[in-house]
């Protein structure tokens, strides 16, 4: 058997999985921090969003909306250079060692590997970037002439979003590499911290909680799931 056919799809969430916290929220800090919004009205509604993503409510494509409103029609060179900010002053601290570690124990193994995240492709594709994954599902963004609309692509990586969209990733790829490996979810592993990802959890060949909430804690507990910590 070749190193190849072996190969795992280990597939990743983003957000207080990989990373010590949430880049979404923190981007709306971010912009309050820049002067870019009001600042108690965008906290306000940032907070009730992030509360209802934790209740598992969350609408994302107004969520979507309320956190590209202000880079929308943003110039692509000013927005990326307000992202290299964001990246310095909120990302960094939030990338953890052992999560590093754990990446590169799956290079090492051959293993693929993808992030798959709620979060939008414009926050989330410098982070993947910095991980060194191989490939990233998003939240895609609509754009019109180079910039943004604030409207949602497609649909949301979101709870069974995610599942949709990995499907077709999975599917796409076979077609486009008909000689090559084709992944399948029989041989793949799911990290995430989230009750909202209980859909691929339940698809994925192993279900691992990292640093779960409480409502996935319980579910990995009485499913028989690892449960580990990268903080």
């Amino acid at each position: 058997m070749t190193l190849s056919s072996k190969r795992t799809l280990a597939i990743f969430d983003l957000d207080n999985t990989l990373l010590g916290g949430d880049s979404d929220h923190s981007w709306g800090d971010f912009l309050i921090g820049k002067g870019l919004v009001d600042a108690a009205e965008h906290k306000a509604r940032n907070d009730h969003f992030y509360y209802q993503y934790q209740n598992g409510g969350l609408n994302m494509v107004d969520y979507v909306e309320f956190a590209v409103g202000p880079i929308k029609g943003m110039p692509r060179a000013e927005r990326e250079a307000l992202h290299r900010d964001f990246m310095r002053d909120f990302v960094e601290p939030m990338i953890l060692p052992a999560s590093l570690r754990l990446l590169q124990e799956h290079r090492n193994k051959g293993d693929f590997c993808l992030i798959i995240t709620a979060t939008n492709r414009f926050i989330t594709e410098p982070i993947a970037e910095r991980l060194g994954v191989d490939a990233l599902i998003a939240t895609d963004l609509e754009m019109v002439n180079d910039c943004y609309t604030g409207k949602v692509d497609g649909i949301p990586s979101f709870q069974a979003g995610k599942v949709v969209k990995l499907d077709k990733w999975l599917s796409d790829r076979a077609q486009e590499n008909a000689n090559h490996h084709a992944f399948t979810m029989a041989d793949s592993v799911f990290y995430s911290d989230s009750f909202n990802d209980l859909p691929l959890l339940e698809k994925a060949a192993r279900a691992v909680a990292v640093d779960p909430d409480a409502k996935l804690q319980k579910i990995a507990q009485e499913r028989g799931w690892e449960i580990i910590s990268l903080r």
